[in-house]
């Protein structure tokens, strides 16, 4: 089987990690190997500085929200002009530096690449209901490694935030309807929202449709049963 590369992207709280565990779980029953990257762990450069910069200055807590302890996270909901610049700069980084993880992993042998996160939800933070913001975003992505399949979970923002509480809910509604946006740029599979069983129905016949119809993967089809 010849490695399959699969991003998942989406708001917060919109069940990535949920589906990810899934999915894993999934091809472990086939016996279709796997590996799964997550972008700010494995991709994003400066990660450290960055995190700190984002604690330090824009006094974002850090921590991950739930419902139980909510979170107060300020970072990629604050835009101003040159957070702006200086992130389109590192994401220029980012996606040197993806394509470089990208083809070590695919260069390992067959199997699954499983992205939690992708380039695309970095582009997503931006307002990408500008035109420059969209004119950046086609160059990033013209440089981005494309995947086999590219899930974009969709997700009511009240209840996202409800599972996850760490942004405003008016900025996970402009993040969502950014994500939708990005569509018209990106070849992102969307998956609407509902349970996590029926997601995952979903994400798995989206998956065994992209493989049929692929040419050079139509042999993984087979596989993944």
């Amino acid at each position: 089987m010849a490695p399959v590369l699969i991003s998942f992207s989406g708001i917060d709280g919109a069940g990535k990690s949920t589906q990810i565990e899934k999915l894993r779980e999934y091809l472990v029953k086939q016996n279709v190997p796997f590996q799964v990257l997550t972008f700010w762990d494995n991709v994003v450069l400066f990660s450290s500085l960055r995190s700190g910069f984002s604690r330090r200055v824009l006094q974002s807590d850090g921590q991950v929200g739930t419902p139980e302890k909510p979170a107060n996270r300020n970072d990629k909901n604050s835009q101003s002009l040159a957070l702006l610049a200086g992130r389109s700069l590192l994401h220029l980084l980012d996606v040197f530096q993806l394509r470089r993880i990208v083809r070590r992993a695919r260069a390992t042998g067959s199997g699954v690449i499983i992205f939690d996160r992708y380039m695309y939800d970095q582009l997503a933070a931006l307002p990408l209901e500008n035109w420059l913001a969209r004119a950046y975003a086609r160059l990033v992505l013209s440089m981005t490694p494309k995947p086999e399949v590219s899930y974009l979970l969709d997700a009511v923002p009240e209840e996202a935030r409800a599972r996850k509480p760490e942004y405003p809910i008016d900025f996970m509604r402009q993040y969502r309807n950014s994500y939708l946006r990005l569509r018209q740029l990106a070849p992102l599979s969307l998956i609407s929202a509902g349970g996590p069983d029926d997601v995952h129905a979903a994400i798995i016949g989206r998956l065994k449709n992209s493989l049929c119809n692929s040419p050079q993967l139509q042999i993984d089809s087979a596989v993944i049963a």
